[in-house]
């Protein structure tokens, strides 16, 4: 199960953003998920109970959002959502096409609390991560 390892890497990232922020918790993580990560969601979301354990996510929660699968076509020059396993233009039907997303696993943004400055509690992050 990789989720797990993925998750260490994550909180890896939470710690370090809520160090820089001088927060003594994270409350919300808000990730971005593609079909074609290699990531399962139920299977990432068992593995973050674990992996946050003794952690400043100890008792965060975890929010994923599913992105769909984009392409670019080369023929037409459109832009379409494909299906996971059919990467082909939804406008011509070619399969000449360049993926645009739904490989993503992406940190969108972490809440922090007991920050010096209140402003900083809801911070965006812009953390890519590859599944």
């Amino acid at each position: 199960m990789h989720e797990l390892s993925v998750c260490q890497s994550l909180i890896a990232e939470v710690e370090r953003v809520a160090a820089a922020h001088d927060a003594e918790r994270a409350t919300k993580l808000t990730l971005a998920i593609g079909p074609l990560s290699g990531v399962e969601a139920p299977l990432l979301e068992r593995a973050f109970t674990i992996a946050r354990a003794g952690t400043v996510a100890e008792e965060a929660e975890l929010e994923i959002e599913i992105m769909p699968v984009n392409v670019w076509c080369e023929e037409c020059r459109t832009e379409s959502e494909a299906e996971v396993n059919a990467l082909v233009c939804e406008r011509c039907g070619t399969w000449m096409v360049a993926l645009r997303s739904g490989d993503e696993l992406l940190l969108k943004s972490v809440e922090l609390a007991g920050t010096r400055d209140p402003a900083r509690e809801a911070l965006p992050v812009a953390a890519a991560m590859r599944g």
